[in-house]
């Protein structure tokens, strides 16, 4: 069983069935939409899928003719997308509370790619937070 939900948890949603391949898309729209490099999704079966929570405060937006983008009114959160006719919808997955150990497949759209990110850097990492000494803003 997945389960995810948006930042302030007005909004949630459960489904029982594995989740599709993990995809990293560089679309103008997903950048558009999440204000990111990227965004990570993954597709599960409409059929297997459900709101448990907060559905009334939804609100969608068709970023593509026949593409609807599903996010909480309250704080936000990009939670799913769905195509009319298909029956997938995708997951967000900074939005899953479920852990899973399934590794991103693919980068598509790179075509679109933010001039400024590179998925083949290798950059520091820190557990929390940014170095003390960093000139980050």
């Amino acid at each position: 069983m997945l389960t995810g939900s948006c930042m302030c948890g007005k909004v949630a949603y459960e489904v029982d069935a594995e989740p599709g391949p993990i995809v990293h898309c560089h679309c103008v729209t997903c950048r558009k939409a999440h204000g990111s490099a990227f965004s990570t999704v993954t597709n599960v079966s409409r059929d297997h899928f459900r709101w448990t929570r907060g559905e009334d405060l939804l609100a969608g937006f068709e970023s593509s003719p026949g593409k609807q983008r599903y996010f909480c009114s309250h704080c936000g959160s990009h939670i799913v997308a769905a195509r009319e006719g298909k029956d997938t919808i995708l997951l967000r997955m900074g939005c899953l509370d479920t852990p899973i150990t399934n590794r991103p497949k693919v980068h598509i759209w790179r075509s679109d790619c933010a001039s400024w990110f590179d998925p083949k850097d290798q950059l520091p990492e820190w557990p929390e937070g940014a170095p003390p000494t960093s000139d980050q803003r």
